[in-house]
């Protein structure tokens, strides 16, 4: 019988599954999505929904909890200005654990654990990654051909200088 038995022990002793879900956590506040296994996402669900609650309840108790909680001060300061107000209607259910596949090496269960409404920040990342991206090839190219510019004309000047040694 499993009488009085929650949670998830995830193969780990009791500080390393502490500090992997508080790892987890910081993470999913600060990224917004983050890849793992199912069984992970399952057992950092609850822990997120209970700092995003912190968050909505937004007073300096809450915050000391979560700072307490949450790896850096950052994670605290995103909860409590953007992600929890972006949930202060709703009664709960903050994210989504959406399976994505396998790893290859062992077979474990992959999904994404993402807030709700994370969709548009992570289109606007993935849009400054775009435009980073072609401006450094852009960049490179640039460089490329003022290399190549730059090649030929010491190519030109040296056949030059090597005709008025002969002379």
């Amino acid at each position: 019988m499993r009488h009085k038995v929650a949670g998830y022990k995830l193969g780990r002793n009791t500080a390393h599954r502490r500090s992997l879900l508080r790892n987890l956590v910081t993470s999913v506040i600060v990224e917004e999505r983050v890849e793992t296994t199912v069984p992970k996402a399952k057992a950092a669900r609850p822990l997120v929904e209970k700092m995003i609650t912190l968050g909505k309840r937004g007073d300096l108790s809450a915050r000391r909890q979560a700072g307490a909680y949450l790896m850096t001060k950052a994670a605290v300061t995103k909860l409590f200005d953007t992600v929890a107000p972006r949930f202060g209607d709703r009664e709960g259910g903050y994210l989504r654990i959406v399976r994505t596949g396998w790893n290859k090496g062992d077979g474990a269960d992959k999904a994404f654990l993402e807030l709700l409404g994370s969709e548009k920040v992570l289109d606007e990342k993935r849009e400054k990654r775009t435009e980073a991206r072609a401006k450094r090839a852009a960049e490179a190219k640039k460089a490329m051909e003022e290399a190549e510019a730059q090649a030929q004309s010491q190519s030109e000047a040296a056949p030059a200088e090597g005709d008025e040694k002969k002379e």
